[in-house]
């Protein structure tokens, strides 16, 4: 990962900020309910930085967006409706600028004291941020004196605001992108070894580039959730009436190919979980050998014999990078094997021995479910984002912010 700049580099670029207009890419991009936030860890993350900011006397212009409205002005997804839920999280009044560029901006930039905040309007309203349009990004930066991205949520996107601003102005990562890039690097970038990879979820499809990307770099490749079983029917196992994608069985023996080239070793269930339907407790539920799995039943979770294998696994590694559930995970009780894998994982962060780097909408949600979520070195909250970087693919956002 290359070296990017921080808000300890701000003194040395731009001595006293005091009075400086800051333009503050941050992720405000709430899940609303009867008008109110009902998760604000995305405002606690940018916390830090945006109070560290008002600390130093500097102007901050936070930039965010809100929803998918197209180009178009939108009541309903203007930023004005998670003002007031920032404000508390922040402890601070601010100010609602209803656009991002021009004579309103000015104006409100000299009524704003040193150290205060204003909130421009949903920057998606403008086509020119998903264009990245130069002249739309020149028309922000006219505004500011420095420009500081804390969204990694938002970095796998080439927008306006998110890597054409980098370009125009000094540029610095805040501090939860930092700490977001220095996890990532200790994960993949340069990690302790040996290194495993749980990868879960539904589909083999929608992660063929994480698989074909973390068997070059992890000695451990742990695949469950129903991908395991599309890996299963590829050896020949035959997975009953399981989510599947049989289409998709030569893709896995070729992974399973390229894992063993590059002495990786990937971990499949010997023994599972299996019901004849998807419900909570179903009476058909019994434990087999994959071996044994009928006809009329399906695989829907990973077995206590083979969870507690890959447990003497993460025994073995420095360092685990984790996306998806082992099994279906929201009905009970297939959420046991992703539960005690997890408390294995979190009692080895805990005690030294394991870098813990999480991420992934299922993820965050799977390790909270199981009382772990504090207890982990770093848990990513960014879906697209993290999945890319899992990819090995270049996120535009961190590139643009590189020395």
């Amino acid at each position: 990962m290359a070296a990017f700049k921080t808000l300890d580099d701000l003194s040395d670029d731009l001595g006293d900020v005091t009075g400086k207009v800051a333009l503050v890419r941050v992720d405000l991009n709430l899940p609303m309910k009867d008008g109110s936030a009902t998760d604000v860890t995305r405002v606690e993350a940018v916390k830090p930085t945006i109070l560290e900011l008002c600390d130093k006397g500097a102007k901050v212009l936070m930039i965010a967006h809100f929803g998918r409205p197209g180009g178009k002005r939108s009541s309903v997804l203007s930023t004005s409706m998670v003002q007031g839920d920032v404000e508390e999280v922040l402890g601070k009044e601010i100010m609602f600028i209803p656009e991002v560029a021009g004579p309103v901006v000015e104006q409100s930039i000299g009524i704003l004291g040193d150290g205060d905040i204003g909130l421009l309007d949903n920057i998606r309203f403008w086509p020119g941020e998903e264009a990245n349009d130069p002249e739309f990004a020149k028309a922000i930066a006219a505004h500011g004196d420095f420009y500081v991205n804390d969204a990694f949520s938002a970095a796998h996107r080439a927008h306006a605001s998110t890597e054409g601003l980098a370009h125009l102005l000094p540029a610095y990562a805040g501090r939860a992108m930092e700490k977001e890039l220095k996890a990532l690097d200790a994960a993949l970038g340069n990690p302790e070894q040996p290194v495993a990879a749980l990868v879960g979820g539904a589909k083999v499809s929608t992660k063929l580039d994480v698989l074909e990307n973390l068997v070059g770099k992890v000695q451990h490749l742990i695949i469950g959730g129903g991908m395991a079983n599309t890996f299963l029917a590829a050896r020949g196992v035959n997975v009953g009436k399981s989510l599947c994608e049989h289409e998709l069985t030569d893709t896995a023996n070729k992974i399973m190919d390229q894992a063993d080239h590059a002495g990786c070793t990937v971990h499949l269930p010997y023994d599972v979980v299996v019901a004849k339907e998807f419900a909570a407790n179903p009476s058909s539920l019994r434990t087999c050998n994959v071996h044994e799995v009928a006809e009329d039943e399906m695989i829907l979770d990973v077995g206590p014999q083979a969870v507690e294998a890959l447990a003497d696994v993460l025994k073995t590694c420095r360092t685990l990078v984790w996306n998806g559930p082992l099994g279906a995970f929201e009905t009970e009780p297939f959420d046991a094997a992703t539960v005690a894998l997890a408390k294995t994982a979190a009692a080895l962060t805990q005690e030294g021995s394991l870098t813990s780097v999480a991420g992934g909408g299922d993820t965050v949600a799977a390790l909270a479910h199981a009382g772990v979520a504090g207890d982990m070195t770093y848990i990513s909250t960014a879906g697209g984002a993290f999945l890319e970087w899992m990819e090995g693919k270049e996120l535009p956002g961190v590139a643009a912010l590189s020395k």
